[in-house]
């Protein structure tokens, strides 16, 4: 049952993809700045819905979480600690849940017979007292994927306190600074 969920899960990840491939193909306005623009003009009353859910969904297909919270300073810049909110929320749960079901997802096994070394080194390093810093770190640091680390960290079984907090911290750094930065993009 479990690889029947696997392979569904890829099989409408691939099928989406091959649809918006070909929407793009076949009209490329559509995704274009005016058009999106305009898109999101129309359902004003419902934007903010629609933000909340897709920065909670983002994490699920691995789509970096920066574009969300850019979006949505420019489109609430009269309400910045709500969109940190809602876009650290998207963040932790994306982390949650990629920690909990890493081996639901299926690489671990594959990793591990492929890279028994470096999965060991991982296993050690975050398994020790400053993982959580390590995890810090990675997280902060904006052109490496918080995803990775979050998954090495379900599959090697790092404390998940540890995991947390580590995504939490190093997040609140990184969105806080986009988050405020990006307020500037709304003057000119």
């Amino acid at each position: 049952m479990l690889r029947t969920g696997k392979k569904f899960f890829y099989i409408l990840w691939g099928v989406l993809l091959i649809y918006l491939f070909y929407r793009y193909v076949k009209n490329p306005e559509l995704f274009s700045v005016t058009y999106i623009k305009d898109f999101i003009s129309s359902y004003k009353g419902q934007i903010m819905t629609v933000y909340i859910i897709l920065s909670s969904v983002r994490g699920f297909f691995l789509i970096p979480s920066t574009p969300f919270v850019i979006t949505g300073v420019l489109l609430f810049p009269d309400k910045l600690f709500l969109v940190l909110l809602i876009s650290m929320f998207g963040i932790m749960l994306s982390a949650t849940s990629l920690y909990y079901f890493a081996d639901i997802l299926g690489f671990s096994e594959h990793l591990e017979k492929k890279y028994p070394n470096k999965v060991k080194k991982w296993e050690s390093k975050l398994q020790s007292s400053k993982a959580t810093f390590l995890v810090l770190g990675w997280s902060f640091f904006p052109f490496v994927p918080t995803d990775i680390i979050c998954y090495v960290a379900g599959i090697i079984k790092m404390p998940f306190k540890y995991m947390f907090t580590g995504v939490f911290l190093g997040e609140l750094i990184l969105v806080s600074l986009y988050v405020y930065s990006g307020s500037f993009l709304n003057l000119y």
